[in-house]
């Protein structure tokens, strides 16, 4: 597995300190941001899944602990719509270039507007997807908001 991904590059062009973690990625997951969180041995609240999302049906991208499920209206509230759904794999892997089960709220083909669930910023680090399924990358919350011009709100 290759360490370096578009996310990884990123996040050096940006400054970001980080560190990688490889688990044993089970594609036969039910939830793969707890399957993440059990192979590496994390709390699952600070292993974040990166979810996305159409609101008023424009891309966005939505940032949240493993263990909760995304508020849908609250998303839809924080970047200003007034509907949000989950998007399509097939049009979620389109817009990323990233695979389901590796998609990185990093180095994305298209940038969409970000939100990232406020209780991330509760944790000193988290782990977020590194690009590629089985890669995390680890990392400050309040940095890696900056990076992606992140809305930060209550979405759980």
């Amino acid at each position: 597995m290759s360490k370096t991904t578009r996310a990884t590059q990123a996040l050096q062009q940006a400054g970001i300190a980080f560190t990688v973690h490889a688990y044993d990625y089970d594609p036969n997951a039910e939830r793969i941001g707890l399957q993440a969180a059990e192979a590496m041995e994390a709390d699952p609240a600070s292993v974040l899944k990166t979810l996305m999302v159409l609101v008023d049906n424009r891309p966005a991208c939505v940032i949240l602990p493993s263990d909760r499920e995304v508020n849908l209206k609250k998303l839809a509230a924080a970047l200003g719509g007034k509907a949000a759904q989950m998007m399509k794999p097939a049009d979620a892997e389109r817009i990323t270039g990233y695979h389901v089960g590796g998609i990185s709220p990093f180095g994305q083909k298209k940038r969409v507007p970000t939100v990232l669930e406020q209780s991330a910023l509760d944790r000193g680090e988290v782990f977020m997807n590194g690009g590629q399924r089985g890669l995390q990358v680890r990392l400050d919350p309040r940095a890696a908001a900056a990076v992606l011009d992140a809305t930060i709100a209550r979405v759980v």
